[in-house]
């Protein structure tokens, strides 16, 4: 099955509901089922923000699962839509990048600790 390994904060964001979109320099052609590899890194910088929202923060574990649905060229329409959506969570600058477009996130009981790759990868464990 595919994964994702995404840094702290964006990873609890993500499994608890806050971020249906993650951000890549990178487009996918990717559509599916993805598992949340949450990284060994929080970028403390970014956590302070969110302090109010009491994260958990799983590191070096797979911490839930996402359907990629879609992969969007963020222009500046679409950059302002997310920062009015929640600025919180979607304040920075995204035009140029991609947004991929998360749902039917789960959040796992129990995380599966295991070391993350670069890019999506292949996780070889039946879940």
């Amino acid at each position: 099955m595919k994964a994702l390994t995404i840094k702290n904060p964006w990873a609890s964001l993500i499994i608890e509901g806050y971020k249906e979109y993650e951000f890549r320099t990178w487009k996918t052609n990717y559509r599916g089922k993805i598992l949340i590899h949450a990284g060994l890194n929080v970028e403390s910088v970014y956590a302070n923000r969110f302090k109010e929202y009491n994260l958990n923060y799983q590191k070096g574990a797979i911490i839930g699962e996402a359907i990629i649905e879609d992969c969007i060229l963020v222009d500046e329409k679409f950059n302002q839509e997310l920062n009015l959506k929640n600025p919180l969570v979607y304040g920075n600058n995204h035009v140029g990048i991609y947004a991929w477009k998360l749902t039917n996130i789960k959040k796992y009981e129990e995380p599966i600790f295991v070391k993350g790759k670069l890019g999506l990868w292949n996780y070889e464990d039946n879940l």
